[in-house]
């Protein structure tokens, strides 16, 4: 649990799970069932790469995103199954 909760603290991190919940009206431009190109994350949150790929990284190894590589792209979406039972996790635990 300690590393969801890690994962979850920071602003930017918090920010792209936001995103990733309504992925079609947060990024237009997405594909539909695959998730949100890496690209269109980062060009909302204004970060570099390296610092998006860092910040999608944590939140993977969560278990918060799903990543899906097709070609030279990586797009990811929300695991709500995982996030909703960590939610259920931490209200038992607190």
């Amino acid at each position: 649990m300690l590393d969801e909760c890690k994962a979850l603290a920071n602003e930017t991190r918090l920010r792209i799970l936001e995103w990733l919940k309504d992925p079609e009206a947060n990024f237009p431009e997405c594909t539909p069932g695959l998730g949100v190109c890496v690209g269109l994350i980062q060009r909302k949150a204004g970060t570099s790469a390296s610092t998006m790929s860092a910040h999608l990284a944590v939140l993977h190894r969560a278990g918060f995103l799903h990543a899906t590589r097709r070609g030279q792209w990586t797009y990811y979406r929300r695991d709500d199954e995982r996030i909703r039972a960590f939610t259920e996790r931490l209200h038992s635990v607190l």
